[in-house]
């Protein structure tokens, strides 16, 4: 998928080009003050300020397969922002953890100058990243995090998904009882549980919602980041339950949610307004923010895939230069309702 581009630029204006291009999306903000370690010789060479150059340097991008819209888009994004320095990039993008074990094992071997990863499942990427280190080949994680036995092995540009997830229930919550509810039933169809940028989600959800013991929580299945397999489970969900037995819905992406509108629509279940359900997602995109203008998603967050891939390839020019950026960053993450959504739509918009 990705392929060699010749240098355009000097990098001093290519990485200028990328902050612009990432504070015009978001404003990210650091974790950590502490710079990453120095970057490894690997294949590519040693990254040098004074050269101005990542030409014949390769990076392995072990991340979201592009079947998933939130990696097709992060993916695009990321080789388009490198387009410019002639750096290689090694497509080894999957949305199979099994797979993903197999393609680390694949970058390790060939001994790249950076792994970029997106983890899919978080137990099964520690021994993965232990032998990245073993191996003397830095490793940047981004959008959700490792396994806290090697988070201090890898650098990484998080999503804050903790409060991601604190959004959504804010917007069941005031939704719900905007409508006067006293008592609410709610399903939630989750992104794959074995990663912590779901687990991470949650918590942040399930702190919010225990604030108000009136709404339930009274289903909570793990659709995969899968747009079919969330409208299958909404299907099967309001099946169960009946219109009359689910008052809201979280569905962590707006590729999600839109589904359980769907579903709802079909099955004969009102959406929004005064009586109707209220969904909310907790990631954007351009067909979830038309959603919400057309009153049926009640709202959403930020943590839209172009913010983060213009970060994270900045992240990858500084430290392949030898700029040593703080070894962990966190973007900064906005809640979205009818009130706000002009505010983030052009941000939204591009995937």
């Amino acid at each position: 998928m990705f392929r060699m581009r010749s240098l355009h630029a000097v990098l001093a204006a290519g990485a200028a080009g990328l902050a612009l291009a990432a504070a015009g999306c978001g404003s990210p903000s650091t974790s950590s003050s502490s710079p990453a370690p120095a970057a490894s010789s690997g294949a590519g060479g040693t990254a040098s300020a004074a050269a101005g150059s990542l030409a014949g340097k390769t990076i392995a991008l072990v991340g979201y397969g592009s079947a998933n819209p939130w990696g097709a888009a992060f993916n695009k994004q990321f080789e388009s922002q490198l387009a410019s320095t002639g750096v290689k990039i090694t497509d080894l993008t999957t949305m199979v953890s099994g797979t993903q074990v197999q393609y680390m094992a694949q970058a390790i071997a060939d001994k790249p100058a950076l792994i970029v990863l997106a983890v899919l499942d978080t137990k099964a990427m520690v021994v993965p990243i232990e032998q990245a280190k073993q191996a003397g080949i830095p490793v940047l994680v981004f959008d959700g995090p490792t396994d806290p036995s090697v988070a201090s092995d890898v650098m990484s540009v998080l999503s804050d998904n903790q409060a991601l997830g604190e959004y959504a229930a804010e917007n069941l919550i005031q939704g719900l009882k905007g409508q006067g509810r006293k008592s609410a039933n709610i399903i939630v169809l989750t992104g794959t549980k074995s990663m912590l940028v779901t687990q991470d989600r949650m918590i942040g959800f399930d702190k919010v919602m225990s604030t108000v013991p009136q709404y339930k929580v009274v289903a909570e299945e793990d659709a995969n980041w899968d747009p079919t397999l969330s409208g299958q489970d909404a299907r099967q969900l309001l099946a169960k339950y009946g219109c009359s037995g689910v008052q809201a819905a979280y569905g962590m992406a707006d590729y999600m949610a839109l589904p359980i509108i769907q579903a709802a629509r079909q099955a004969g279940c009102a959406v929004n307004g005064k009586t109707g359900m209220i969904v909310t997602s907790s990631n954007c995109f351009k067909a979830g923010i038309a959603s919400i203008e057309a009153g049926q998603l009640y709202g959403t967050a930020t943590e839209d895939p172009i913010t983060i891939a213009n970060q994270t390839a900045t992240y990858v020019i500084q430290y392949l230069t030898g700029q040593n950026p703080p070894k962990h960053e966190t973007v900064q993450e906005y809640r979205i309702t009818a009130a706000n959504v002009a505010q983030y739509a052009a941000q939204c918009s591009h995937a």
